[in-house]
């Protein structure tokens, strides 16, 4: 399984979810959507971490797709 390091800078999160595999991906999206549900019930929300969380992870899915279409292509 994955591992995300949020505290160490030398490790951007761009760098990280490349080291996911796609279920691992897309399992660390539907945890960033589950504490988002927990951290607005508490009042507790940053809704910019949230949105650069999804940003990335979607840019990420669009990178992998775009190179199976090319791999499919040769």
């Amino acid at each position: 399984m994955g591992q995300f390091f949020p505290l160490l800078d030398q490790f951007p999160i761009e760098d990280q979810v490349k080291t996911l595999a796609d279920d691992e991906l897309l399992d660390f999206w539907e945890e960033t959507q589950y504490l988002d549900r927990i951290l607005e019930e508490n009042d507790h929300a940053d809704v910019n971490n949230s949105v650069v969380y999804e940003r990335i992870i979607l840019q990420e899915l669009q990178l992998r797709s775009s190179r199976k279409s090319i791999d499919d292509v040769r």
